[in-house]
């Protein structure tokens, strides 16, 4: 069975999408393409059916990954996360949201800050608050946020690898 990662945010157009691209580019570039499945939800159904923004599209192609094509929001159903392996949550309140959606301990413990694989994040200790890795959220910005979140989504990206990998 393959490994399964799951990025959530609050829409799913823009920030878990994005991640979701760059996660299955650097599987693939690691050789690990065909041993882990990487999907994005949101935790609001505001958005289901919409594709990737087009800011965020525009973004991704302007630094060489693919736009996103073929992908429509959708919500985060707890019928999912016990077959996610690990569940990339954006912020500290999807984190809490996707944990109570979880309800059993052991899946809720596969939620983790995106940003916590980041080397130059600051390191929350347990039971300290997380809200200081938020990816921060580009959809009231212009271009810049796009490339920042763009930015922490790739400053993470390989800590993930490597935690994927040791899974593995």
């Amino acid at each position: 069975m393959p490994y399964r990662v799951m990025t959530v945010c609050t829409g799913n157009i823009c920030r878990s999408p994005m991640a979701e691209v760059v996660l299955r580019d650097r599987f693939e570039a690691a050789g690990l393409g065909e041993l882990v499945v990487v999907d994005s939800t949101g935790i609001s159904d505001e958005e289901h059916g919409h594709p990737i923004d087009r800011r965020a599209r525009t973004v991704l192609v302007a630094h060489g990954y693919s736009a996103g094509e073929g992908h429509r929001a959708r919500q985060v159903r707890a019928t999912e996360l016990p077959a996610r392996d690990l569940v990339l949550a954006m912020t500290a309140t999807h984190a809490r949201s996707l944990r109570r959606l979880a309800a059993d301990p052991v899946i809720a413990g596969r939620v983790v800050m995106f940003r916590s694989f980041d080397p130059a994040a600051p390191v929350v200790a347990p039971g300290e608050p997380e809200h200081v890795l938020d990816v921060d959220d580009p959809w009231y910005g212009g271009p810049e946020d796009f490339e920042d979140c763009l930015a922490q989504v790739e400053a993470a990206a390989d800590g993930i690898v490597a935690h994927v990998r040791a899974a593995l």
